[in-house]
């Protein structure tokens, strides 16, 4: 029998995020909340980015560690670059930055899709994600980590999410080439793509019996995801035990793209 390889004391924790110094984009609601009390509670500084000043400000009061509020526009790249500049002046440094601001989907087929509604899914999804990653990068040392929300969407479109399913498809290419350009800088770049998640994204399909037998029929586990089964995968990548992963999406779909 061979030796076993000893694992040395300072092997790094999976998802320990103590002391990591974090963005957080789209931190008001929803899976950006659940991440900033994730992190916060992991013992990281967490810096809260989205529009609205007074909901980030609850969130933040919320958290039992140390928290940035910085509210604009992620599709504005001066804003981007000014969260950047705000989080090294606050905290010396940058660490992760987690492009997570989004908008739901329109429902209507591409004839029903009007042109500017096209525009503004990329514009916040697709465009605000690679203004965040460039602000990030700008400052990050290395060892910085990306990490973008991507979607089982963007792999297996359904009918009236074009626009959706376009913008996060987009995100996973965005990110392998972000993965190329930034390894020699040894930043790492990786997409979680959520499934079908306890949402407002998903009422549509949970208030209609059909719809949502159709999306547990495709989902082996036969439930729908709740935010907290998201946070893990975050913490995972941002944590120093992911530091030879680039490029990559991690899936967090109960085998939804498997059935």
């Amino acid at each position: 029998m061979p030796d076993l390889i000893d694992i040395p004391a300072s092997f790094a924790g999976v998802g320990d995020v103590t002391d990591k110094r974090v963005v957080i984009t789209g931190a008001s609601r929803g899976l950006g909340r659940v991440l900033a009390h994730a992190f916060s509670q992991g013992g990281a500084r967490v810096a809260l980015v989205a529009r609205t000043e007074t909901d980030l400000k609850a969130v933040a009061e919320e958290l039992p560690g140390s928290s940035l509020v910085l509210s604009g526009d992620v599709t504005d790249g001066e804003f981007n670059e000014a969260v950047a500049d705000a989080t090294v002046a606050e905290w010396g440094g940058l660490d992760v930055w987690i492009c997570n601001a989004g908008i739901s989907p329109v429902l209507a087929g591409p004839l029903k899709t009007d042109p500017s509604v096209w525009r503004e899914i990329l514009e916040v999804n697709l465009t605000g994600a690679f203004l965040g990653a460039r602000a990030a990068a700008r400052v990050m040392r290395e060892g910085g980590r990306l990490i973008f929300t991507g979607s089982v969407l963007g792999e297996r479109p359904r009918e009236g999410l074009t626009a959706y399913s376009a913008s996060k498809a987009g995100l996973v290419g965005m990110a392998k080439g972000l993965a190329l350009d930034l390894a020699s800088s040894g930043i790492t770049v990786n997409v979680v793509a959520p499934g079908w998640f306890d949402s407002p994204l998903a009422e549509r399909w949970k208030n209609s019996p059909e719809l949502g037998a159709g999306v547990l029929g495709h989902t082996p586990q036969r439930r729908w995801g709740e935010s907290t089964d998201l946070a893990g995968a975050y913490q995972f990548l941002a944590s120093d035990a992911s530091t030879f992963i680039t490029g990559t999406v991690l899936t967090v779909d109960g085998g939804y793209l498997l059935a």
